[in-house]
């Protein structure tokens, strides 16, 4: 079943680098998705947490937004139409609302026994600390 509401068009706009990105306006549905609370880390405490640590290793996940599934029920809400058919994503895009939050929430859950030990991480951008 197609939802037409949800439907964007896409935008192919050239990068710096003379690569392509596919663009699509989430405006609508952002307004429509309530804002997810989960607190984000103060970045004033992580730096404070590296204080006495003699090799930091930085680490950016950044791909990695684009591993996170959608939720079923969800999907249709991301579609956009292109010459030749109509597509969802399947895995949370980048421009949605509540991506860092959720992202975040992820990185809590999996790196739990690490945080605030040997590692420190704000969203996508990660520290090893030894």
């Amino acid at each position: 079943m197609l939802y037409l509401e949800w439907m964007e068009n896409v935008a192919m706009v050239k990068k710096p680098n003379g690569k392509w990105h596919v663009c699509m306006d989430f405006t609508n549905l952002n307004k429509a998705c309530s804002k997810d609370s989960y607190p984000l880390p103060q970045i004033d405490w992580l730096v404070d947490e590296t204080l006495g640590y003699q090799l930091l290793s930085f680490l950016d996940a950044f791909s990695r937004y684009h591993q996170i599934m959608m939720y079923l029920p969800d999907q249709e809400k991301t579609m956009f139409i292109t010459k030749k058919w109509t597509y969802c994503y399947k895995v949370m895009p980048f421009r949605v609302k509540n991506i860092r939050a959720t992202y975040q929430h992820m990185v809590n859950k999996v790196f739990k026994e690490l945080l605030g030990n040997t590692m420190e991480a704000y969203v996508d951008d990660m520290i090893i600390k030894s």
